[in-house]
């Protein structure tokens, strides 16, 4: 147990909820409307549906066209009386995406940036790159744990449990939901999975309904984490979930 704790000290699971920028296609300027029936032309499209629908269905995933709402962390820690690791997850959310990255940027700047890990599931593809064009997209100064470029490979402190769990067979994509059946780790798409995230945030306003979820997700990651490094998962009654 002495091991993890070293080993996850300065480690911050997180997981994104994303949107599409604007509520729907004839709400963004007609140059961005230009540019977005060029990448739609290029998105695979079986239902044939047209570029003002794909663009509700599909724009949350581009950091061009989407925005953040929700961004979910969590941490391991121990009680001084416990030896058994315990983990406390919250949500940084809200309909104003530079302020959600600012909160994000103060909360990951408190740990040393030469040492912070950040973790998720497909963040090398998604997570990490979204976050940072993102902020650049906010006039945000990347913090130094978001800056990738010059840095040699293993100065890169980033963990990705995907990436984790292809063992160099990049051929391969499981999503987290996937590993967590196979690892019989409880899902977290009871109520909604991410394809349900814009209409949830747009139609239906909930954004409460988002956070419950992105906090679930982040449980899932970090107990996948845990199962891939050989750990065993946190208890039910472990997990801190805080507003």
């Amino acid at each position: 147990m002495q091991e993890l704790r070293r080993v996850a000290k300065n480690i911050l699971f997180i997981d994104l909820e994303t949107v599409s920028g604007k509520e729907s296609f004839d709400l963004l300027d007609e140059r961005m409307q230009e540019q977005w029936q060029r990448k739609a032309a290029n998105i695979r499209n079986d239902e044939h549906v047209s570029a003002f629908d794909l663009f509700y269905r599909r724009a949350a995933i581009y950091s061009e066209f989407g925005k953040i709402i929700c961004i979910g962390v969590g941490a391991l820690y121990w009680v001084s009386s416990d030896e058994q690791p315990r983990f406390k997850v919250k949500t940084i959310a809200g309909d104003d995406e530079k302020a959600i990255l600012l909160e994000f940027k103060e909360l990951i700047e408190k740990y040393p940036q030469n040492q912070l890990v950040l973790c998720a599931h497909n963040g090398k593809e998604f997570d990490f790159p979204f976050l940072c064009r993102r902020m650049l997209v906010n006039g945000i100064t990347l913090p130094d744990s978001l800056k990738l470029s010059g840095k040699k490979p293993w100065e890169i402190l980033h963990q990705d449990t995907l990436d984790m769990w292809r063992f160099g067979d990049y051929k391969s994509f499981a999503q987290l939901d996937l590993l967590a059946a196979l690892f019989g780790i409880p899902s977290s798409k009871s109520d909604i999975s991410g394809e349900d995230v814009t209409r949830v945030y747009y139609a239906e306003k909930d954004l409460d309904r988002i956070r419950r979820y992105c906090k679930e997700d982040v449980v899932v990651l970090a107990q996948l984490w845990l199962r891939l490094n050989q750990y065993d998962t946190i208890k039910p009654e472990l997990i801190v979930r805080a507003e």
